[in-house]
């Protein structure tokens, strides 16, 4: 007789992850239309290896100015907006993986923020970043060559052309 608190080994759900070995995509947040294609890519690459998301969003840095109250408001503004963008995007993260994201909002230089924190945060395995449908594949994915080899994780680019159903098929 099988003992009623034990469940057959092929219903029982599967192991997690080990600690310290979740993986961790990042996605750069920003207004980019293709950014959208990156996290859903992030989205669903996590939720099938039971990983994690993580959004960065950078804001531009307030520019000195005699007005050490102003650029403070200023600066305070833009982190508002942040926390708005990353909430609702969060709430898609939430939906697709059965998570929230772990967020970071960083002020400076887009590359120079991305690298900065994919040092300081061992967790992050991952940056998944998308290519522009235009005549360019946008800003990062165009300074990458110059800074990939300092790098210690994988990136991936996604094509920005790619539909919802293109990222179901291969995720």
């Amino acid at each position: 007789m099988q003992d009623p608190q034990q469940q057959p080994a092929a219903t029982q759900p599967p192991a997690a992850p080990a600690p310290g070995r979740e993986r961790t995509f990042l996605v750069v947040v920003d207004n980019s239309e293709e950014m959208a294609i990156a996290l859903r890519y992030a989205c669903l690459r996590a939720r099938r290896s039971g990983g994690r998301v993580a959004l960065l969003y950078v804001t531009e840095p307030a520019e000195p100015g005699p007005w050490m109250a102003v650029e403070e408001l200023v600066r305070e503004e833009r982190r508002q907006e942040a926390e708005q963008v990353l909430s609702r995007w969060g709430e898609l993260v939430q939906e697709i993986v059965g998570r929230m994201p772990v967020v970071y909002v960083r002020e400076g230089e887009s590359l120079t923020a991305i690298m900065k924190l994919i040092e300081e945060e061992p967790g992050i395995s991952i940056l998944v970043l998308a290519a522009a449908t235009g005549d360019s594949p946008g800003p990062l994915v165009s300074a990458l060559p110059r800074t990939i080899s300092r790098l210690r994780i994988p990136v991936t680019i996604v094509p920005g052309s790619l539909s919802q159903a293109d990222l179901d098929g291969l995720t």
